[in-house]
């Protein structure tokens, strides 16, 4: 299953619509620039909920080497059909990023799609999610060649438990800008490696922003903890007010490596309320 999703990766990007000029530009081995360029969003696949549901993985490809672009939820930034919000980030971190975010689609979702546009300096990139049957996805499930499995995540004991890129959303907080708060995370791992039946990988945690007003300031933006997991906390500082969310992913092996697979790591979320 996983072989053919990588031969089909290639196929994500050929499907974005943009300009001609704009097309020559989604080579990803072109020359990097530090700053200037632009981002497209990549669907990387779906994989089936234990509810009967599907979930649509995507992700974004930033041409930049050290610019992070900010580009909020609206005109420029859209999920369609539906709400134009659908937890898509708003913040691209340098290039390439896996499984961002997923979109859950009902069980009968059958043939429709669902896209995600983005525009950034005079281009315009879409990308359609779709149920097709060449980009399922084994996300949850143990990778081929190793059995590794996603991490499972949780902030609170006895909360939610992420596993996979859709993730699980947090119990919400509050924050005053210029004050710290701290957010502590639980996970746990099976202590493998994707690619490789050898076991002992680390499990990494690494913070973002994913949506809000303002880049928030994390004091420990990267963790590592022991193969099966552990636990771990960082602090984040806010500039401006406004409604956050933040991701923690937690990998347990290099995503160059298990990137196209989805299978090797977990996406959690945290809304943060932040007043004047």
């Amino acid at each position: 299953m996983q072989s053919r999703f990588v031969a089909l990766v290639a196929c994500a990007f050929a499907a974005v619509v943009a300009s001609p000029a704009a097309s020559a530009a989604q080579l990803s081995l072109a020359p990097t620039a530090p700053s200037g360029q632009t981002v497209t969003p990549a669907f990387e696949g779906w994989y089936r909920n234990a509810d009967g549901t599907y979930s649509l993985s995507f992700g974004y490809f930033n041409r930049n080497a050290s610019e992070v672009l900010a580009i909020p939820v609206g005109t420029d930034n859209f999920m369609a059909p539906g709400d134009s919000n659908q937890g898509q980030p708003t913040y691209f971190y340098p290039r390439r990023h896996w499984g961002v975010f997923a979109v859950r689609v009902p069980a009968d979702f059958g043939e429709k799609r669902v896209t995600w546009t983005v525009k950034i300096r005079g281009k315009t990139y879409a990308i359609p999610g779709s149920l097709h049957r060449d980009w399922q996805i084994d996300a949850l499930e143990g990778e081929a060649g190793s059995g590794n499995t996603p991490p499972e995540v949780t902030f609170d004991a006895g909360g939610p438990v992420a596993r996979g890129p859709g993730g699980a959303m947090a119990a919400p907080r509050t924050a005053t800008v210029g004050k710290a708060i701290t957010l502590d995370v639980v996970a746990k791992d099976d202590g493998k490696k994707a690619g490789t039946a050898r076991t002992g990988a680390p499990v990494m945690l690494d913070w973002f922003t994913h949506q809000g007003p303002a880049a928030a300031t994390f004091g420990t933006p990267t963790s590592r903890l022991t193969p099966t997991g552990g636990t771990a906390n960082t602090t984040v500082t806010f500039s401006t007010p406004g409604d956050y969310t933040l991701r923690v992913r937690a990998s347990d092996s290099p995503l160059a490596v298990a990137g196209h697979a989805q299978c090797c790591w977990t996406n959690a979320f945290v809304n943060v309320r932040v007043t004047p």
